[in-house]
């Protein structure tokens, strides 16, 4: 909850913190027609350092300072003045918070496929939002100018859980999405919010990177209808250089996804010179296959220029589409090119190989899927298709 704070903590927190002022109407831009109103908020001051917070999940108290167990950073020293490596996370007293509660520091909506989900209620959109931080430090991060930032940093809107589930019905939304940055780092406010959507019939749509440890995941899946995932390779090395990470628990918590019965559609970004390595990508593509993943669809998407990797090309168009090759001959049933217009982008009946969805960027030009099927063979086509 929510933690008013003395006059002298106040003042102690004036010394280093900024908290940012609402998003202009041109970064909050509602893209869909019919989209909800835009949103405006008081500016926050350092005054509502604690406004926009609320003690955290899966947390223990060291000798060193709070220790967050959410994900396998475990970032241990976290004290009144050391956030959490997310830059979400501070503690006061005996207590960790998070600060990434109602704050979105961007708001849109969006079609579902942009997330990229090709098998989950194509055609509608997802109210879709994102507070600062991120538990992941990408030096490909497309999005570095929120993931690597703190709420008490970035321009934010006020949006409580039960205003977002508002929002989403009137702009006639058929699910939230919790995008951009991470969902793992404003664990708190996604979960808050996926509970009261569910019970409006909202579905929950979890796009991350998935780092995130068994228990809080589990919990987290009772609310969510459907994830997308992005694996950044099949290496370890490369997750620790380009990532900050550990390949391995993303692929349990996967596994765990599986298990909890959430759509998931899996991405990777192929990275010139660093994921771009065919032999790695046919593995990657064979554990896909061996741990019943082959129905799954799988999005190669194509990297741009920014943030620490700008001395590198764009992927090119030739690469992608040998990895799609790849994967579709390990066995993968449905595999998709993010970002480069053709082929890549339509669904394929694994049977009869007949076109089912025929995709130009975000807009389905022709959709042959009937009752979860192929209009022409009949095959079963997984997804959630209504």
């Amino acid at each position: 909850m929510s933690k008013k704070i003395t006059k002298r903590e106040f003042i102690k927190y004036s010394l280093y913190s900024t908290c940012g002022a609402v998003l202009g109407l041109s970064s909050l831009d509602l893209l869909a027609s019919g989209a909800g109103k835009l949103f405006r908020a008081p500016a926050q001051g350092p005054q509502d350092l604690w406004k926009w917070s609320k003690e955290a999940a899966f947390y223990i108290q060291t000798p060193r300072g709070m220790k967050c167990l959410i994900c396998p950073t475990e970032c241990s020293e976290i004290s009144e003045i050391k956030y959490g490596t997310c830059r979400t996370r501070i503690a006061s007293g005996n207590k960790l918070y998070t600060i990434a509660y109602g704050n979105p520091c961007a708001v849109h909506v969006d079609p579902i496929e942009k997330k990229p989900l090709y098998h989950f209620l194509p055609t509608t959109t997802a109210f879709s939002i994102a507070t600062a931080g991120c538990n992941l430090a990408c030096l490909n991060c497309q999005n570095w100018t929120i993931s690597q930032s703190s709420p008490k940093d970035t321009q934010n809107s006020d949006l409580m859980p039960d205003k977002v589930v508002e929002e989403c019905l009137n702009s006639k939304c058929r699910s939230i999405a919790y995008t951009y940055s991470d969902p793992v780092a404003y664990y708190e406010y996604a979960y808050d919010t996926a509970k009261l959507a569910r019970d409006k019939g909202i579905k929950n749509v979890l796009v991350s990177a998935g780092y995130i440890y068994e228990r809080p995941l589990r919990e987290l899946c009772k609310y969510f209808d459907a994830a997308t995932i992005d694996i950044k390779s099949f290496s370890e090395d490369i997750y620790a250089m380009l990532n900050g990470a550990k390949l391995k628990p993303v692929l349990e918590a996967l596994k765990i996804m599986k298990q909890e019965g959430l759509w998931l559609e899996i991405s990777n970004l192929v990275v010139p010179s660093w994921t771009d390595d065919m032999e790695m990508i046919k593995r990657m593509c064979g554990w896909f296959v061996e741990n019943d993943f082959a129905g799954n669809p799988f999005h190669f998407l194509r990297f741009q220029p920014q943030y620490k990797l700008t001395n590198l090309p764009p992927t090119p168009a030739s690469t992608l589409e040998k990895a799609r090759d790849i994967a579709l001959g390990a066995g993968m049933k449905f595999v998709y090119i993010g970002n480069v217009p053709g082929e890549g982008e339509t669904t394929f009946c694994p049977k009869c190989k007949k076109t089912l969805i025929d995709r130009r960027g975000f807009q389905i030009l022709a959709n042959n899927i009937v009752n979860s099927r192929c209009k022409f063979c009949q095959e079963p086509i997984p997804g959630v298709w209504q």
